[in-house]
């Protein structure tokens, strides 16, 4: 097994562990029917949000690592589109949901009671449709690795 193909295993685990439990955080949340379970479900969030983060940062040391052993991924549409398209999934991260999702943080850390204030699903609506996009991306990513169509 060559050095390369150690870290295209590495590569294709870490999509596994980082995006994932990514694609469950949406869901995890949305099944809370009070403020207790709506919190747990957060704390859980942030837990699998440590996976995105390692894996993420996995994918992309790994994947323009290999780009540096075999040059010619650079000349590869699917390939700099991947890259491109996980630099702006990248971005959104600390400029568009971590903005949105501060305030929820705050509602959970200062509400007091057990029903869901109504407040709180307007701002998850928000934050929950730039992550859909963030997903989506990254579904495209995964499918543009898969398929390689140009």
């Amino acid at each position: 097994m060559s050095f390369y193909d150690i870290l295209v295993l590495i590569h294709v685990f870490s999509a596994i562990v980082g995006l994932g439990p990514g694609f469950s955080m949406i869901y995890i949340v949305t099944k809370a029917k009070n403020m207790t379970e709506l919190k747990h479900a957060y704390m859980i969030r942030n837990r699998i949000h440590v996976f995105v983060m390692v894996g993420g940062t996995s994918l992309i040391v790994t994947g323009v690592w290999m780009g540096l052993l075999q040059p010619y991924l650079f000349q590869q549409i699917w390939f700099i589109s991947s890259l491109l398209l996980f630099l702006i999934a990248l971005g959104a991260g600390p400029i568009v949901l971590s903005p949105k999702s501060k305030p929820i943080k705050k509602l959970l850390e200062e509400y007091e009671g057990e029903e869901i204030p109504a407040q709180y699903y307007k701002l998850a609506s928000q934050l929950f449709f730039y992550e859909r996009i963030t997903n989506t991306i990254f579904f495209i990513i995964i499918g543009l690795m898969i398929v390689k169509p140009f």
